[in-house]
């Protein structure tokens, strides 16, 4: 099997925190990468950059992507995602603070699997991120690396 790979793409250090603390605090990831802006989750899942040495076949079961990020924003980051076969099938989810009908209606347009805003309360932003790893991880069936 596989090792069960997160990719947190977030420039808020508060809210990484958190969610990492959540994943940890349940034994939810093997691995947890954090990008912290757009171009940043691209390089790491293409190869590029700082990442160039990279094995761009291990891919994340999943990918907790920020709307608002410095550099290219979420919605560049999955419309390029959706855009190569690499990377069409991975399970993003947009977790953002933004409640604008505007974003998510463009994030459902560019494929994304899931849009959950970020509770502002600490105990439901625990609980979320911990809802979150504990469907995309270990209830969700990816449909590639499956040994």
């Amino acid at each position: 099997m596989r090792e069960k790979t997160l990719l947190l793409v977030e420039d808020n250090p508060d809210d990484e925190a958190l969610t990492l603390r959540a994943l940890h605090k349940h034994n939810l990831a093997n691995k947890i990468v954090v990008a912290r802006d757009g171009q940043e989750a691209l390089d790491y899942l293409f190869g590029s950059g700082a990442y160039s040495d990279r094995n761009t076949s291990e891919l994340p079961q999943v990918i907790l992507l920020d709307l608002k990020l410095p550099k290219m924003d979420g919605l560049q980051v999955l419309e390029r995602l959706r855009a190569e076969p690499l990377t069409r099938h991975i399970p993003v989810v947009m977790l953002t603070s933004s409640n604008e009908e505007r974003d998510i209606i463009r994030s459902y347009e560019l494929g994304v699997n899931s849009y959950v805003r970020k509770p502002v309360d600490f105990e439901q932003f625990l609980e979320a991120a911990r809802q979150l790893g504990l469907y995309w991880l270990v209830l969700n069936e990816a449909p590639y690396g499956r040994n």
